[in-house]
């Protein structure tokens, strides 16, 4: 890979999987579950990209830690215990493949836990695509930016050699704190303005720009 980046990483919820509706649902019902204050939808898609144990906290800052556990396990329970599955944001599976096609090495950042990570891995079939991967419940949660020092040091890159793509102010946070230019996506739950503000290095409103816009901005032809 000879062009400014070799290594795309990737937030999975909002950024290639459509499930904000139904994570906004789970912790809903988990925090009905536990009789705590309710809180809007707008609220709990703020907290998306973090881990579960810090969302949790941030929805309920005065919470003992004893109640933010509850509401953390009921959240797994609604997540894994019903049949929904999400579907990847169309055009997601033939641009994941036509860049891996061309070289670039693939990776995911995310605040899902390893468990839920893998579901997805599993049930979209994109497990070979990314043969490094990190997850806030095995690292620090965003946006500390060990998760991305984590997945460069695997692959035995650089900061300079990356680009980390998401739809949350979390996601440019954590490329900011670790040095990695930040792309971020409007699709998700975070607005274009909100994204602006943190000055990554593009923004793009649909999957399908993303080839094209390295071709303009790393100087690698995507066919």
């Amino acid at each position: 890979m000879t062009g400014k980046y070799e290594i795309l990483i990737f937030d999975w919820d909002g950024t290639l999987m459509d499930s904000t509706a139904w994570i906004v649902d789970c912790m809903k019902r988990a925090i009905q579950d536990n009789s705590m204050p309710t809180r809007s939808d707008e609220a709990i898609r703020g907290i998306i990209g973090l881990g579960l144990h810090e969302a949790v906290a941030d929805l309920f800052p005065e919470a003992e830690s004893a109640h933010i556990d509850a509401v953390c396990n009921a959240y797994r329970d609604h997540y894994f215990g019903a049949d929904e599955q999400c579907s990847l944001f169309d055009g997601v599976e033939d641009v994941l493949h036509q860049l891996h096609d061309i070289g670039y090495w693939l990776a995911v950042a995310t605040g899902k836990s390893r468990r839920g990570l893998d579901k997805v891995l599993s049930e979209t079939g994109l497990e070979p695509m990314f043969p490094i991967t990190r997850t806030a419940d095995e690292t620090q949660s965003k946006p500390h930016p060990l998760m991305l020092e984590e997945i460069v040091t695997d692959f035995n890159s650089e900061m300079s050699r990356c680009l980390m793509i998401g739809d949350s102010l979390f996601d440019l946070q954590m490329a900011t704190n670790a040095g990695m230019d930040g792309l971020g996506v409007s699709w998700g739950v975070q607005q274009s303005d909100a994204l602006q503000a943190l000055d990554p290095v593009g923004l793009i409103h649909d999957i399908l720009e993303l080839p094209a816009w390295l071709n303009k901005h790393a100087a690698v032809h995507v066919a």
